[in-house]
């Protein structure tokens, strides 16, 4: 399966964007799903995952009551909205398989969409 984000741009702080990670050559039922990120000179981190066969979702408390993530399989899509966004948002966002623990990443990275929070 490859995934393709897609969605990132500029926006002022307090504003909103929805992330698509679109997925090909396979779908993503029974497929956990996550969204990273990485800001310029950081480390790539986790900040929301979601597991499709028992519906656990997890965010990383940066993101807790701001971002939500969610699916639609029959588009075979992940999303990521954002809302309230900060200039510390500002990063590369990338979409990835996670194992159904949801603490393990899985497959390989696809190119990211750059998210830019203006303040």
């Amino acid at each position: 399966v490859q995934l393709a984000e897609s969605g990132g741009g500029l926006v002022q702080a307090g504003g909103s964007l929805r992330l698509s990670c679109a997925a090909s050559g396979g779908d993503l039922i029974y497929v956990h799903m996550g969204w990273f990120r990485q800001a310029p000179g950081g480390v790539r981190e986790g900040i929301a995952c979601i597991n499709d066969e028992d519906g656990r979702i997890a965010y990383a408390e940066s993101v807790q009551g701001r971002f939500t993530i969610s699916r639609d399989n029959v588009k075979n899509t992940v999303y990521l909205q954002m809302d309230k966004l900060k200039p510390e948002d500002t990063a590369v966002y990338y979409c990835s398989r996670m194992s159904s623990t949801l603490n393990i990443r899985l497959g390989s990275w696809g190119q990211g969409t750059q998210v830019t929070v203006s303040s």
